[in-house]
């Protein structure tokens, strides 16, 4: 096996498993990996794609047997997230066209994992409002849309969101984010068929190891690992790779 495999491989079970453990399937970490390693763009997206779909599938079945997931917390931001999604990955972006719309990704996604970092628990905590029907179905497609084109699942962004509207707790968020990564990396693929043919030929290891890391965060990365460090930890990877991707 090649090392250049073996060290991806390593990459992606580590990245699956912090990105996990915080409610997350990891495709803007993917895509900051194969950044480093040069991938062209449409090898970058349909790989991260498939990725993230296997971690979202993984996450979601742990929430769902363990009771912590309601179509009803989903939906509103599925509704036209996952035809958004769809939409999105038809669309290939050029060369100098995608590694800066996806540099700037990398570099909101790292901003967005410091603030949550930053965020110290309020004394006096709110109760979780339902969100406005509309307001979702607008966030859901926003984020789809643009997690689509550029092969992100989308939960990173969404997590932010329903933090800053104080639409859910933080087990309710990871649940949501992780259904929503799982049918926009769905859609994302349908609408990106096309580009099927680009996926790399050592994806079955890289799948496996996906697989692994995403089991080893859902069941034990939230129990014993600090979720400050790890959000510094990604942070800093994906403002080092979005830089990278745009200079």
């Amino acid at each position: 096996m090649e090392t250049e495999t073996i060290w991806l491989a390593a990459a992606f079970l580590l990245i699956a498993t912090l990105y996990s453990s915080v409610g997350q399937a990891g495709a803007s970490g993917y895509i900051a990996i194969m950044a480093l390693y040069g991938f062209a763009p449409a090898s970058m997206k349909i790989t991260a794609l498939a990725l993230n779909l296997l971690v979202a599938g993984i996450a979601s079945y742990h929430f769902l047997r363990n009771g912590r997931l309601a179509w009803r917390d989903v939906y509103p931001f599925a509704v036209l997230g996952f035809p958004f999604s769809l939409i999105g990955g038809t669309i290939q972006l050029p060369h100098s066209v995608y590694y800066p719309v996806v540099g700037v990704v990398l570099i909101a996604s790292a901003l967005q994992m410091a603030r949550s970092a930053l965020r110290r628990s309020s004394p006096v905590s709110r109760e979780p409002t339902t969100p406005p029907f509309l307001p979702a179905l607008a966030t859901g497609a926003v984020i789809g849309f643009v997690s689509g084109t550029t092969g992100t699942g989308g939960g990173v962004f969404l997590a932010p969101v329903i933090f800053a509207m104080n639409w859910a707790t933080a087990r309710r968020t990871a649940a949501i984010t992780a259904v929503y990564n799982l049918m926009n990396s769905a859609a994302a693929l349908i609408g990106a068929h096309a580009l099927w043919g680009a996926l790399p030929a050592k994806m079955p290891i890289w799948l496996v190891a996906v697989a692994v890391g995403g089991v080893l965060g859902a069941s034990l990365g939230s129990r014993y690992l600090s979720d400050r460090w790890l959000r510094w930890i990604l942070a800093l990877l994906l403002l080092f790779s979005g830089g990278k991707m745009l200079w």
